[in-house]
């Protein structure tokens, strides 16, 4: 059976709680967080043996970017859509923000972080709205970065 790494603990992580920091400050709650990921791009290169039988090689090419999305309940706040209209300004440099996303365990003990880097909202979506219904009005922000590193 496996036991992981001596002297770390090898209990799954729960989903349930987490927060989402931007220059140090933490963010509105969120309900979902998606595209935590790390992806390496593929470069083929094609060449011959020296009997002149075709081979394809697989090299590793540049990392690729994620995009993270974030999902929560619509409230009054107009802070994120505020950081993605700065974006459409042409305020490139103003917009661009560093952030973490933190995974805590059932005790608050900080289990995981992940830091990305100059991060901007590209898309805010607002979920349809319907008269007569009582669903909650959610957002969902795409949030494009160019690196992201899972810190702990």
């Amino acid at each position: 059976m496996a036991t992981g790494l001596p002297g770390l603990t090898s209990d799954a992580i729960a989903a349930s709680h987490f927060t989402i920091e931007i220059d140090g400050n933490e963010i509105a709650q969120f309900q979902e967080v998606g595209g935590i990921t790390s992806e390496i791009g593929v470069i083929e290169l094609n060449e011959n043996t020296a009997l002149g039988q075709p081979i394809v090689k697989k090299l590793p090419g540049p990392r690729k970017p994620p995009t993270i999305t974030l999902k929560r309940g619509k409230n009054v706040s107009t802070q994120l859509w505020d950081w993605h209209y700065a974006m459409s300004q042409g305020k490139v440099v103003d917009a661009r923000k560093n952030g973490s996303i933190v995974l805590f365990d059932f005790t608050h003990g900080e289990v995981a972080r992940w830091d990305f880097y100059n991060a901007w909202p590209s898309k805010v979506t607002v979920s349809n709205l319907k008269a007569g219904s009582s669903d909650i009005v959610t957002e969902e922000v795409s949030m494009v970065c160019e690196d992201i590193k899972r810190v702990k």
